[in-house]
Formats: C-alpha cells, structure tokens, sequence
C-alpha cells in the first residue's frame, strides 16, 4: 500500500471529527465497556481501558471493524468512495491504495449491507436474467421507485415451482403480477392467487415488463463500472448490494448514514 495524503477530499471529516462520530454511532452519550458494561473508563492516547475487567479495547472493539489498522481518515475515504459508488480503480487513483486493497474493503462494505425485502402489492413486474451459472428472479412494484424484492439461485433455468416459490414469499395475494410470456408464468394464477398479465416480447409488446427490463440493464451497467472483473463468485454480493441501493438509496448518502446502519451500538 502507498502513502496517501489525507485529506484528500473537503467531503473527509479530521481524525477527531470520524472518532467522535463513531463513538456516539456505537455507545451513545456515555463511554462504556463493550464486555462488561463498566461506565468508569480511562483513557490512554486512541485506547481505553476499563478499571473492572481491567482489559483494553477501542471504538471499534466488538463491531465488524475491529481490529482494522487503517486511520479514520483513511478507512472514512475508502467508505466515501464506496457509498459514492465510486469505481475500484478510480478509488485507487485517489486513496494510493493498490487494487487488492480497494477491493477487499469494498467487499467488506458490501458484505455489511443490511437486506431490506418487503412484501409487494398493487402492480407488480417480474422477470428472470441470468449471469454465469447463476440466476436472478426480481419484482419491482410498479408506481412506487424503491420497492424490490430479488432472489439469486445457483441454476442456468428458472422453472415454475422456484418462480412460484419467489410470490409465495415477497407477492401480495391479489396483486397484479405483470410478465413476459416465459413458460415458467405459465398459469401462475392457479398456483398463487394474483391477476396475471402478460408482454409478448415476439409481437414487440414490452410496455407491461419494461421497468423490470430496464433495472436489468442498471444492474449490468453497475457492476461493470463499480467492480470491472467481475468474479463470479461474488456475483450474489453485487446484486445484493445494487438492489439495495436502489430500494434504500438513504443507507448510502455518506459514510455516516452506513455506518448508523451497520455499527450495532453497544448493549452491555
């Protein structure tokens, strides 16, 4: 890793700035030990020890980030990058971090995203797209911008009964379910009580699928610029990330609005 020169970005708060934020993020108004509760604590340079259980711990003990050896400054850049859905080598470029670096916190940040699936009602698209070996089965609630619900399955075809499976967990019964002509939606109305309606993509009829098929063509055009070589076994990760992105686009409006997220604060 190379030396990088913070602050880079007016948008990166000082050292002190992060540490304070994060501290109230994990124990609010009072300083306690995260394993035993102990509110006396005392403090020696960036450590804290707690007078009770006599043990050492920092802001980040007990949360996923524990036990990282980058700065503040430089872990808050990194994560600006990332909810920015900056790409990995531009973030490369502007944090003097090599490829290898970038793309492991990136994984990190993603691998904490927390999944919000709902059940959709009204008027509902879906449809199935399909990315080396892997298939992804989506509906999108239709009059409303943010509301997905996604399943990814290791298998080449979708076939009715995991179409079927997909409405009995995230479809409202008596929604209006809108598809393409596909063999697996074939009578779907007799499996799960929903009013079908179809596109037949033969006859240039598009207008009952054509959200669902633009969230597709999104979501290739997202992991292509954000990740370039994509791994397949990471494809999950990405789907799972973009889909949250686009359904709680608040999660990712700064480093601070993540992390409220995903730093579970401290219960003792």
């Amino acid at each position: 890793m190379t030396h990088m020169q913070v602050p880079l970005l007016k948008q990166i708060p000082s050292e002190a700035k992060i540490r304070g934020l994060i501290r109230r993020t994990v124990y609010g108004k009072n300083l306690k030990c995260p394993r035993c509760g102990y509110t006396g604590i005392k403090r020696s340079e960036d450590r804290y020890r707690c007078p009770r259980c006599r043990k050492p711990f920092n802001l980040l003990t007990g949360t996923w980030l524990a036990g990282t050896k980058l700065s503040y400054q430089k872990l808050w850049t990194l994560l600006w990058c990332w909810t920015q859905a900056i790409p990995i080598l531009q973030t490369q470029k502007l944090c003097g971090m090599n490829e290898k670096t970038v793309s492991h916190w990136y994984r990190e940040f993603r691998l904490h995203v927390p999944e919000i699936q709902g059940i959709l009602h009204g008027q509902i698209q879906m449809d199935e797209a399909y990315f080396k070996g892997l298939a992804l089965l989506m509906a999108k609630q239709i009059k409303s911008q943010k509301q997905l619900a996604f399943v990814v399955v290791p298998t080449t075809a979708v076939d009715k009964q995991l179409a079927t499976q997909f409405l009995f967990q995230y479809v409202q019964p008596h929604s209006t379910l809108q598809t393409d002509g596909g063999g697996i939606y074939k009578q779907i109305h007799t499996r799960w009580p929903v009013i079908h309606k179809t596109d037949i993509h033969k006859k240039f009829e598009f207008g009952l699928t054509s959200e669902i098929e633009g969230l597709f063509g999104n979501l290739r055009t997202f992991i292509r610029r954000m990740y370039h070589h994509v791994r397949p076994e990471y494809l999950p990760e990405y789907i799972s990330e973009f889909c949250t992105r686009f359904s709680s686009p608040e999660i990712f409006t700064s480093p601070a609005t993540y992390l409220a997220k995903t730093l579970l604060p401290c219960s003792n």
